[in-house]
């Protein structure tokens, strides 16, 4: 896997400060960087091209909007826009109600759709947007630095020794906030079945 190399983080940093300064021109410099990138990562989870782009449009609406939130401390840019178009993709998939999130026990199958029929079952679709809203409240009630961690673990399929490296923290901290964060989820969705 490529990681973006010092110079681009550090521009990515410094347009994201402005943006939150309320710079448009940074927010379009930001949109042509990573926009490929970011439109490929709805598309695999929306999968509809039509839908990838509303995603990307939400998503850019929200970096604009919470620019100001973004600490480059606690995580790289690539990171942090990446989750937001994460979560507004889900988001789309909650609201529509001819598509289903399956959401599993297991993060790594958080965002698979899965069609078992031309007419899906409309008490397993209930079903499982209920588990895909639980997830996310309980995904939310981690703190910011080890749902990241999750997520990128799970979603990006990182090693914890990639994200160790990545993140700059020590591989102990990485596993430790992983096994807890599990653990938490884990027991918060026992109380939503």
């Amino acid at each position: 896997m490529t990681t973006p190399d010092d110079t681009t983080q550090a521009l990515l940093i410094d347009l994201l400060s402005r943006v939150a300064q309320g710079d448009e021109l940074a927010l379009k410099q930001l949109y042509d960087l990573t926009s490929g990138r970011f439109y490929g990562l709805a598309l695999r989870i929306v999968r509809a091209g039509e839908l990838a782009e509303d995603v990307l449009q939400e998503s850019y609406l929200s970096i604009w909007r919470s620019a100001a939130d973004y600490r480059a401390s606690l995580s790289p840019p690539l990171a942090w826009m990446g989750l937001i178009v994460r979560s507004r993709a889900l988001d789309l998939l909650r609201r529509r109600t001819g598509e289903r999130v399956q959401v599993t026990d297991s993060l790594d199958e958080l965002t698979e759709d899965s069609l078992e029929g031309d007419s899906p079952d409309p008490a397993q679709c209930a079903d499982a947007s209920q588990q895909a809203q639980a997830l996310h409240r309980c995904l939310a009630q981690l703190k910011g630095p080890q749902r990241e961690v999750l997520s990128l673990a799970y979603l990006r399929e990182l090693s914890h020794g990639d994200l160790a490296e990545q993140l700059k923290l020590p591989l102990g901290t990485i596993k430790s906030w992983i096994r807890r964060g599990l653990e938490q989820l884990r027991l918060c969705m026992g109380a939503f079945n």
